[in-house]
């Protein structure tokens, strides 16, 4: 406890000492001093212009009198010899700030980043003249609307709505973005953020298809917001953002299926804990189903399967044309979780099927009213190829997370500078 008082008198005691230097700077201040007084109109001291054109000087909070081309430099400058420029801040009404070069001798400064199109931009510049007084002026001008054929759109999904904790979402792109330094605008203007809080990165699978998921599976009951920033921005000369659709989610219970082809048993858990264990059958052989980790895509209570969708015709005796029940949807090529009576002297004692995980009737009734978009199914012991993390599906939790990330724009830049040992300062985050 004593230990606790002194310290907080040593507190005070330094609060005073720095209160009491506050006190004494104010009282040497004087009015006549250069930077006392009210900074004077600079407007006619500074001339804005964007592509080569003079903006409208406004008032602040004024509209933009003129729209010019977002390709184009902008450039603010000292139109005389009474003061230089000492500060230039441009922001547009998203709070975006545009990044500029100021000369030595403050009579120019010019952007270094390029503007975004379609947007309204507030340029504030502070000058100083000869006897050293502040300046202050305020300009706004609006750069024009990318053409439909130059804008790079953005698709996210899943719909909105609720799915599993496998669930990855998506960013579909109009245009390819193939080099390094493009792709990491797209990355960094898409944004995730879910409660609880998760880390997670964005994976670029080829050059107009992005996915992002979580370092681990999404925690149960999320909710996941999804937007693009990417509006107006510059994506490479000739090529601006789009518009694009916010996207909410949320999440269901962790739900996860074991399939072990070599017991041939399937194992349901719901939130860590055992639900339901019954006898399967899986792809013989020639037709091995599939080792890994795989989203379910989607659930169809009755499908038409035929054995032609895989490139086995009628004369094959292999062939196969029948109506199947309760089909949950595991890979675009045809690998499902469904009903097989045909086969239920297999259940539980051998592998028949061609790649799909066959049941009884009434457990795959069970199957199908139990999970949902985004649950997880992971086959074990196939002897079967494994699943690609994309492609065919969702089998994005098939890469660590170390792999993962290597796909990441933002990621794989951070990894190129090296260690920070900035305290955390200009550090490249992925949107999480």
């Amino acid at each position: 406890m004593r230990h606790g008082t002194h310290g907080s008198q040593r507190i005070i005691r330094s609060g005073a000492v720095l209160l009491a230097s506050a006190v004494v700077l104010t009282a040497c201040g004087d009015s006549s001093h250069p930077l006392g007084g009210k900074p004077y109109d600079a407007a006619d001291q500074v001339a804005v212009s964007a592509g080569g054109k003079a903006t409208a000087v406004t008032a602040a909070g004024g509209k933009a009198r003129r729209t010019v081309d977002a390709d184009k430099p902008l450039e603010v400058s000292a139109t005389g010899d009474e003061g230089r420029i000492t500060d230039v801040v441009v922001v547009d009404g998203e709070g975006r700030h545009v990044r500029g070069e100021l000369a030595a001798d403050g009579t120019r400064w010019r952007n270094t980043t390029p503007l975004a199109a379609g947007v309204t931009y507030t340029v504030k510049v502070s000058t100083e003249n000869e006897d050293g007084h502040p300046g202050r002026t305020t300009s706004a001008f609006r750069t024009r609307e990318a053409p439909e054929d130059k804008r790079l759109e953005v698709t996210l999904g899943p719909e909105a709505g609720t799915y599993g904790v496998g669930q990855p979402i998506t960013a579909e792109l109009s245009k390819k973005v193939e080099k390094a330094e493009q792709r990491r605008i797209v990355e960094r203007a898409l944004r995730v953020t879910s409660t609880p809080e998760v880390t997670g990165s964005w994976h670029w699978v080829d050059d107009k298809k992005l996915h992002y998921r979580p370092k681990e599976y999404w925690p149960t009951n999320a909710r996941i917001s999804v937007e693009s920033r990417l509006e107006g921005l510059q994506v490479r000369k000739g090529l601006y953002g789009g518009e694009s659709e916010p996207l909410a989610l949320r999440t269901g219970d962790r739900v996860e299926a074991v399939a072990d082809a070599q017991s041939l048993q399937m194992t349901v858990k719901r939130n860590g804990e055992v639900v339901k264990t019954f006898p399967i059958t899986t792809g013989k052989a020639g037709f091995r189903t599939r080792n890994g980790t795989k989203v379910i895509l989607g659930r169809q209570s009755f499908v038409r399967m035929t054995s032609t969708s895989i490139g086995i015709g009628p004369g094959s005796s292999e062939y196969y044309d029948m109506p199947v029940h309760w089909a949950t949807r595991l890979t675009w090529s045809g690998e499902y979780v469904h009903a097989a009576p045909w086969s239920s002297g297999s259940h539980g004692y051998a592998n028949v099927s061609h790649g799909c995980t066959g049941m009884s009737t009434a457990n795959a009734r069970w199957f199908f009213n139990n999970v949902r978009q985004g649950d997880l199914v992971t086959h074990v012991n196939t002897e079967g190829t494994d699943m690609p993390a994309f492609g065919n599906g969702f089998g994005d939790w098939n890469l660590t997370w170390e792999e993962w990330q290597k796909g990441s724009s933002l990621q794989r830049a951070v990894q190129e500078a090296g260690p920070d040992t900035s305290g955390g300062a200009g550090r490249l985050r992925p949107g999480v």
